[in-house]
């Protein structure tokens, strides 16, 4: 039970603002971030460590999310003009100028052109959750950097993907 603790103070931060990120929804994520800790303490045992644990935590944290989304009925079903063939809309992409969805090649690629530093910062940051003092920690720098750089790669993010769509 001890060790369990641990790993709650070690990573519920993390797991938190993972599932705050994904739902937009602080009572929900705050749910999520339980039942994520409910399943980690039933499936520990299946953690083979085939990769890092916080791989293994964020895509349990994931799955879970997902699983949420699929149980509340996230999918909206409407039809077309002829009102016979129905279309699958995601909640939030009904208007596709108020929320674009950006393609996840396109992401991937600009992610892969980013200066190393700013592509590891974010990705610690933006998508495994870590706060700018655990990165600091992790990367032997200055919290102010791991922020400065966090900020300059989702500029540049921005405009290697409107470099990315202009050229479409």
């Amino acid at each position: 039970m001890h060790a369990f603790e641990e790993l709650y103070e070690r990573h519920n931060r993390r797991v938190y603002s993972l599932c705050l990120r994904m739902t937009h929804n602080v009572v929900e994520a705050e749910d999520l971030t339980q039942e994520v800790f409910i399943q980690l303490f039933r499936k520990i045992g299946s953690f083979r460590g085939d990769s890092a644990f916080t791989t293994w935590l964020h895509r349990l944290a994931v799955n879970q999310v997902l699983m949420h989304f699929r149980k509340r009925g996230v999918m909206l079903e409407q039809t077309t003009e002829d009102g016979d063939i129905p279309v699958q809309m995601v909640r939030g992409t009904e208007n596709p100028n108020a929320m674009p969805v950006v393609d996840r090649i396109a992401l991937d690629r600009a992610v892969a052109q980013l200066p190393t530093g700013y592509r590891t910062v974010f990705v610690l940051h933006d998508v495994e959750g870590y706060e700018h003092e655990e990165i600091a920690r992790k990367m032997h720098i200055s919290v102010g950097t791991s922020k400065s750089q966090l900020h300059k790669a989702r500029m540049k993010l921005r405009a290697l993907l409107r470099q990315q769509n202009l050229s479409e």
